[in-house]
């Protein structure tokens, strides 16, 4: 199978600031490969030098067999992006707005028309296709966004944190868009903060950290080594000083993690018992809100790999960070 995408020793720095350093990495065609990481890793940069919106200050490039490294814009016809923003326009209809898109790409009248009713129907956006683009939720913004950048059928899709802000519903619906354009066989880059979005949709994973790649593999290969694990996590809304090494005296070949708002995680190598770790924290003046098994994910792998707690990617969104 040929590469789709081929980036070998992309680096850009901003000032003092070295936001991406040697990236190089492949994605198949028909590949939904994800870039995750936390705020300020080098996501958006990276993308943004993929699409021809950043000159890398050293690298190569290749999009769909084409040498984009010194014409950045050489592909742009074999490329759609959606970037963490919209760049629609706030004044025209939903219509409007991917009929322009579609004009850009060369789309004659009657089917960039066609084109734009059809992604509108997939997308539920019917009903608002004449309402103007700036009185859309998040959500209907979002989906808008990502009809417009696929109005050309691309080949390559480049989707930059696509369910960030938005309602529970419209990113359930927006994953299974993703899904469906990746089984239809487009090939699709999506950087994420959503360790749980990464797993559900992708095949490999590159995790990035201040702009170097530190892992990359399939998400089956990545969770392999955690299978044989057992977890508990337990919520306590009170929680008594040095608990956790009260616990590791108390508890031979358990491992345990306090992590923020009360939250404990234990990982065994066997089945763990709950009801004496449960009856031992209230003994110590704990006040157990929950305890329940969890299996292990890929947040496991990516807080052993990275050394960051995956509960800070999430309060970075919440913060509304865009993941340059």
């Amino acid at each position: 199978m040929n590469d789709a995408i081929v980036v070998e020793g992309l680096s850009k720095r901003f000032g003092k600031v070295q936001a991406v350093s040697e990236l190089t990495f492949s994605v198949r065609q028909g590949e939904l490969f994800g870039f995750l990481g936390p705020n300020g890793a080098g996501k958006t940069t990276t993308i943004n030098m993929l699409t021809g919106l950043a000159r890398p200050d050293a690298g190569a490039i290749r999009l769909g067999g084409i040498d984009c490294t010194n014409r950045p814009r050489a592909a742009l016809h074999r490329i759609g992006v959606v970037p963490d923003e919209s760049n629609l326009y706030p004044e025209l209809t939903g219509f409007e707005n991917l009929c322009f898109c579609a004009a850009l790409y060369g789309l004659g009248k009657a089917e960039r028309r066609a084109r734009a009713r059809e992604l509108l129907d997939q997308f539920g956006l019917a009903p608002a296709a004449d309402r103007k683009f700036g009185g859309y939720s998040k959500g209907m913004k979002r989906k808008l966004t990502i009809a417009a950048g696929i109005i050309h059928r691309p080949e390559i899709l480049f989707l930059d944190e696509p369910t960030s802000g938005i309602d529970v519903a419209s990113a359930r619906q927006l994953r299974q868009r993703i899904a469906d354009l990746h089984r239809a066989g487009t090939t699709i880059f999506l950087t994420t903060h959503y360790i749980e979005e990464a797993e559900r949709l992708c095949g490999r994973i590159a995790f990035l950290v201040s702009g170097r790649i530190v892992r990359t593999d399939t998400v089956a290969h990545l969770i392999h080594p955690v299978h044989d694990k057992h977890v508990v996590q337990i919520s306590c809304s009170t929680m008594p000083n040095n608990i956790g090494s009260r616990l590791l005296e108390s508890f031979s070949g358990m491992e345990f993690t306090i992590r923020g708002h009360g939250v404990i995680r234990v990982e065994a190598g066997e089945p763990i018992r709950v009801g004496p770790l449960v009856r031992f924290l209230e003994e110590q003046g704990a006040e157990v809100a929950e305890a329940r098994r969890m299996r292990p994910s890929l947040e496991d792998i990516f807080v052993q790999i990275t050394g960051i707690e995956a509960n800070a990617l999430s309060k970075e969104k919440e913060k509304g960070g865009g993941g340059r």
